[in-house]
């Protein structure tokens, strides 16, 4: 009897935090394994016109040139809630659905977020380096001040699922919170600043949670940071795009900021050696979302979105055209 499952090509391998997850993709498709084809453009040139549903996550990128060596594709399937990878203007005008794990991912990333906010502002990381070093034993080693985090101004750019998460936990250290978004929301008490420029100079703590892509390239500026001043602190657990980094460096190394925590980078996994020369910065090599529990999560939501592809002919999360938060000039 032919095989009359649909193909499906996987751009990686998943995660194995859940052991039956790629049995279950085989159970509905027959995967392509791009990563373990000798030569993938030959595996593209014989098999590209059979795949109906592509699986890929936010390190794996799925342009326009891709999608076209795809004639019959019907829907991707994203491991991860950034979507900026992907070519969605690109698939949508080709009638393609585009998936994301969404929400299964929201407190891990926004107790990250505090973990940065806590460790930026006591300076966590250079106090933890001084004891690995041995100066706490010196006399005359002297270990800089940090800052008080409770009672601080929190400006957050971007209220979404994750925004929001981080929003729900400064009640605990008193704060004060205002938010840019590209619209107010109307079930939230706290304060829509439509000016982001306004936002940075009012907030003492600037959190980045807007989504990635060309629409939010570089919205945190050079304008913005100064705007933060030097007693500012920014955090990034967004996407490095969204920051200036060069702009960023700059600000860090002569003051225009007091400091920064960053989950994010424009050139993952590269970190700029200026980064990392600075003690003022907290480095974090992406991993908001890596626990046992959000990862399991999120494997079982892009094997429930192809699933349910198979099934219906609909996945279960789509991302829809989202219009751009506005870039201060």
């Amino acid at each position: 009897m032919p095989d009359t499952k649909p193909t499906l090509l996987q751009l990686l391998a998943l995660p194995k935090v859940l052991p039956d997850a790629q049995q279950r993709l085989e159970k509905r498709y027959h995967c392509l394994k791009l990563w373990e084809a000798d030569d993938p453009n030959q595996l593209m040139r014989d098999h590209g016109e059979e795949v109906e549903v592509l699986l890929t996550s936010a390190f794996h990128a799925a342009r326009a040139a891709l999608i076209d060596q795809l004639p019959n594709l019907k829907a991707i399937c994203s491991l991860g809630v950034g979507y900026d990878s992907i070519d969605i203007g690109h698939a949508h005008a080709h009638g393609i659905q585009v998936s994301n794990t969404p929400d299964v991912l929201n407190d891990c990333v926004a107790d990250l977020t505090w973990g940065l906010i806590l460790s930026t502002l006591r300076g966590m990381g250079h106090a933890e380096r001084f004891v690995r070093e041995g100066k706490w034993e010196s006399q005359l080693a002297t270990l800089p001040l940090g800052r008080r985090v409770t009672g601080k101004r929190l400006g957050i750019v971007g209220l979404g699922r994750v925004g929001l998460a981080v929003a729900q936990r400064a009640s605990g250290f008193e704060m004060d919170l205002r938010y840019h978004n590209r619209r107010p929301r109307n079930d939230v008490a706290w304060t829509y600043e439509s000016d982001l420029l306004a936002l940075a100079d009012w907030c003492d703590i600037l959190v980045v949670a807007t989504v990635g892509g060309p629409e939010t390239r570089h919205l945190i500026n050079q304008r913005v940071l100064e705007s933060l001043g030097p007693e500012g602190v920014l955090i990034n657990v967004a996407r490095g795009s969204v920051v200036d980094e060069k702009a960023l460096i700059e600000a860090l190394a002569h003051g225009t900021i007091a400091a920064a925590g960053l989950d994010v980078f424009e050139s993952e996994p590269h970190v700029p050696e200026a980064l990392k020369a600075l003690d003022n910065v907290v480095l974090m090599p992406h991993i908001a979302s890596a626990t046992l529990e959000t990862r399991q999560a999120m494997v079982n939501l892009v094997v429930e979105n192809a699933e349910s592809y198979a099934r219906s002919g609909k996945v279960l999360t789509p991302v829809p055209q989202a219009a751009a938060i506005k870039k201060p000039g």
